[in-house]
Parts: structure tokens; C-alpha cells; sequence
């Protein structure tokens, strides 16, 4: 495997014209980039002539990750040339299927089956219901599958996303690249690092994403009382607090970013469901152990490429809310995150809406919030 990250930005593209191989044998474009960056078209443009024979895949950000740099309103791109893994990709809008569950299974569907390891995801972040897409998907393939990816962003602004394959740039799509074969090796792990207070609740009340009551008490209220002086800067303060929580018919802990409040209906709008029945807990801020999280993701994702296998590239997706969370201090996370990465691994990445990744050894994978994911690939030869 043969791969290369760039950079583009002030409508100047960094190391497009030193290319270290041939353009022409680039067969995949991986793009994460500002909205307004996508809109224009003229980035599109300009990889489709320089990489004539490479599929182009382009996800829009709430920013962007080039090796060590965070960036904003600018693209990254990932140019790979496979040696000896196979590829497929298929792509579904939200506007034509019932639901989200429809839309990831019959785009999962449009996937060949047949050694299928892996799967990346990147979808629209304000059309499609992430959780519904994950299990559509997940529904289609088989248990051993490795599925990760990330929710496209819009930078602070929450209007619209886009997510592209080739000239096909728009709201509501859907994109899935399989990668296939005995030659590949995958390693995924999330982190999150938040503390979490306070005693287990149930959630009593609640319809898909939208939180109306915790152990049969009012939820805004209740998480008011919770957040004592830090409730009157509210929505913009619940980014410091999240909420973590396990359903009836899992062990683990997920973690939900609050979108949005109603103080009239007292509710409280979530970056992904919570079934009736979960238990919840409350989280806080800890912004060194924010960054001992990232640190651990990627030694994990490292190390679960297993037989000491170094990756090639590296695909990292991090929560918006974190980098609004750590401010200044976001670039220690990357920083963090790639220092336990192979030495000479091609690395970029995004600020995502929701990130995607296993969550335990069977490989199911869920929708995060408030999380690093680190996805690694390897090529043996």
C-alpha cells in the first residue's frame, strides 16, 4: 500500500506538485473538507484532474486533521494505491428510503459480501438518524465485519452536511468503502475520558433522540439541579456535560452529547437515541483526561492490528464537542492520539458530529458522541 496526505487551504494545495508517486496509480481519494470548501465544486474539480483514475469519496467536516495539525476551512485528503487489497463502494440518500434502518441495510446490500473485512462509513450528520443507519448496516453484513467511520459536520453552524462520492456531493447521502481479501488488517478503538458523578438513573420517558424523564422526574429539570451554576449558560453548556448511557441489553456505557433544550416541553434533544429503559449517568469535563484518552485510542488501535503489524495510514474522527470543549488545547489530543501511532503512518482525519467504531470484541459497533476513534489499516504484502 502506497499513500499520501495533503493539504489545501487559502486556495493553495501543500504537496500536490512534489506528489512522491504516481498520481495515475492513485486509486482512491479519501477528502474530509469545509462545507463551503465542498459547495464551490472547484475542489472536487481539481482532484478529478490531477487523479484521473481514483474514486473520490469527500466528507464535510467541523474540522480537519492532517498529521499533528488541526485545521479549519481547509481539506485534507488521503491519495492510497492498494497493492493488493480489493475495494467497493456504494452509496444511498436518505431521500429515497422509508427510514434510516432502510437506507444503511440496501446500501449495505449494494456491497459484494464475499471477504468483506471492513467497512468505512461516513454519512450525512442532519438528515439521517446515525444509530437507525448503524444497525440498517450492520444488519446486512456479517458479525466479523469491521465497521467504523464518522457523522459529517458543518463546522459551529449545525445547517446541513454533505457527504460525495465522485461528482455526487449532497445532503443526505451515504457513503460506504469496502475494503476486501486476506491482505488487509484493520485495528479500531474508541476513547472518551469523561468522569462521570453522581448515581445510576433509568430513563423512564423518552422517544428516539428526544429525553423527556429520568427515573419518572422531569430530565431538564433534573439535569439543571446537576450542573448547578453552569445550567444558567445553557445549551452552549452541555457540551461539558454529556450523558452516559448502557440499554437493557448491553453492558457497556455509550456516551450522548445534548443538542439542544425545550424549555417549553422540557426536553432535552441528544446526538442519538435513548431507549426507554437505559440506565444514565451524568458526566463532566476532565481536559488532561481528554487527552489520556486519545493517547490510549491510539495504542489500542495500534494494537489491535495485532502481530506487531505497523499500519500504513491511520483515519482519525473526533467529536466536535471536544474540540469546542478543549479550545486551545485540542491539538494536544492529536497530538496525543498520533504519538502512539506507527512511526511513518499517513494520518488525517476530521471533527465529526458522531463518531463510529466497535465497541467490544464481537465487533458490533454503535454511534459515539464526545469520543476520539482511531481507525488504522495495514496491507500485508
Amino acid at each position: 500500500m502506497q499513500s499520501e496526505v495533503l493539504n489545501y487551504k487559502n486556495e493553495q494545495w501543500d504537496g500536490l506538485v512534489n506528489f512522491p508517486f504516481s498520481k495515475q496509480e492513485v486509486q482512491l481519494i479519501i477528502c474530509f473538507a469545509d462545507r463551503a470548501l465542498l459547495e464551490k465544486g472547484t475542489l472536487f474539480t481539481t482532484l478529478k484532474k490531477e487523479f484521473v483514475n481514483a474514486r473520490i469519496i469527500t466528507c464535510s467536516t467541523a474540522g480537519e486533521i492532517s498529521g499533528r495539525n488541526v485545521e479549519n476551512n481547509s481539506a485534507v485528503i488521503m491519495a492510497i494505491k492498494f497493492d493488493k487489497t480489493i475495494f467497493n463502494i456504494s452509496k444511498g440518500n436518505i431521500k429515497d428510503e422509508k427510514n434510516s434502518f432502510d437506507l444503511g441495510k440496501n446500501t449495505a446490500n449494494l456491497l459484494s459480501k464475499e471477504e468483506l473485512k471492513y467497512v468505512l462509513i461516513l454519512s450525512d450528520g442532519n438528515l439521517v438518524n446515525g444509530d437507525e443507519l448503524i444497525e440498517g448496516i450492520q444488519s446486512a453484513l456479517d458479525p466479523a465485519v469491521i465497521v467504523s467511520g464518522g457523522i459529517a459536520g458543518d463546522g459551529d453552524r449545525f445547517q446541513k452536511t454533505f457527504v460525495g462520492l465522485d461528482s455526487d456531493i449532497s445532503e443526505g447521502n451515504v457513503v460506504l468503502l469496502g475494503l476486501y481479501g486476506t491482505h488487509i488488517r484493520v485495528g479500531t478503538n474508541y476513547q472518551g475520558g469523561w468522569d462521570v458523578f453522581g448515581p445510576e438513573k433509568i430513563i423512564t420517558r423518552s422517544n428516539g433522540n428526544i429525553l423527556y424523564e429520568i427515573d419518572n422526574e422531569n430530565a431538564l429539570d433534573l439535569y439543571k439541579k446537576y450542573l448547578g451554576k453552569y445550567a444558567s449558560e445553557l445549551p452552549s453548556s452541555a457540551l461539558l456535560f454529556p450523558l452516559s448511557i448502557k440499554s437493557e441489553n448491553s453492558n457497556n456505557f455509550i456516551v450522548r452529547t445534548i443538542l439542544s433544550i425545550d424549555e417549553t416541553n422540557k426536553s432535552m434533544k441528544f446526538a442519538g437515541n435513548l431507549p426507554q429503559g437505559s440506565i444514565v449517568r451524568f458526566m463532566k469535563s476532565n481536559f488532561d483526561r481528554l487527552v489520556l484518552a486519545a493517547s490510549e485510542a491510539g495504542i489500542k488501535a495500534t494494537a489491535n492490528l495485532e502481530n506487531d503489524v505497523k499500519a500504513n495510514l491511520a483515519i482519525v474522527v473526533s467529536c466536535v464537542g471536544r474540540k469546542i470543549v478543549l479550545s486551545d488545547r485540542i491539538g494536544e489530543e492529536v497530538e496525543a492520539a498520533i504519538d502512539n501511532i506507527s512511526e511513518g503512518a499517513k494520518i488525517a482525519g476530521f471533527f465529526s458530529y458522531g463518531e463510529i467504531a466497535p465497541q467490544d470484541k464481537a465487533h458490533r459497533s454503535y454511534l459515539h458522541n464526545q469520543t476520539i476513534t482511531i481507525t488504522t489499516l495495514a496491507e500485508l504484502p
